[in-house]
């Protein structure tokens, strides 16, 4: 398999071949964060929100969409996902608060997790919003992206400035 497209000689869109390709270990790790107001922020940590959880019913909510990627991104593929958690790390600096979140994603197969990975911390994010929203609309999700991937022909990648740091 030397070329990788989502579409075919007439343009039209299709899922990619890996059936040729061998089953490797994969994982992805994928991080974000929402910025809240300190209202909020000492709602979460003090547990004290009106709808509940916050964080427990995020990271919940974050393993459900990991494992549903295939039903959200069009032409990604199902997979058996072997591993996935979603961990939380509040931050306060400066007057500022924010959730930054991950989501590791594990599995053995013919295509990456990363997909997986990033799903999971945008519907975590968004869980954070909707539990909070009643208290604050201004919250912004941000900087979400890739850390790092490793397995599969195209090797490993790490974040370049998570690998500065």
């Amino acid at each position: 398999m030397s070329e990788f497209t989502h579409f075919d000689a007439a343009g039209n869109a299709l899922m990619v071949d890996v059936s040729d390709k061998a089953d490797t270990a994969r994982v992805a790790v994928a991080q974000g964060k929402i910025c809240v107001s300190r209202e909020i922020y000492e709602k979460i940590v003090a547990g004290s929100m009106d709808k509940g959880d916050v964080l427990g019913v995020a990271r919940v909510a974050g393993i459900m969409a990991a494992k549903r990627t295939s039903e959200l991104i069009p032409l990604c593929h199902l997979l058996q996902l072997t591993k996935c958690t979603v961990d939380f790390e509040l931050l306060a600096e400066n007057g500022s608060y924010a959730v930054q979140t991950q989501c590791l994603v594990k599995t053995t197969g013919k295509t990456g997790v990363e997909m997986e990975a990033l799903t999971g911390v945008q519907i975590a994010l968004l869980t954070i919003y909707d539990m909070c929203k009643a208290v604050d609309k201004a919250m912004v999700i941000t900087d979400v992206h890739l850390l790092s991937k490793a397995g599969g022909k195209s090797g490993d990648f790490v974040w370049k400035q998570a690998s500065e740091a």
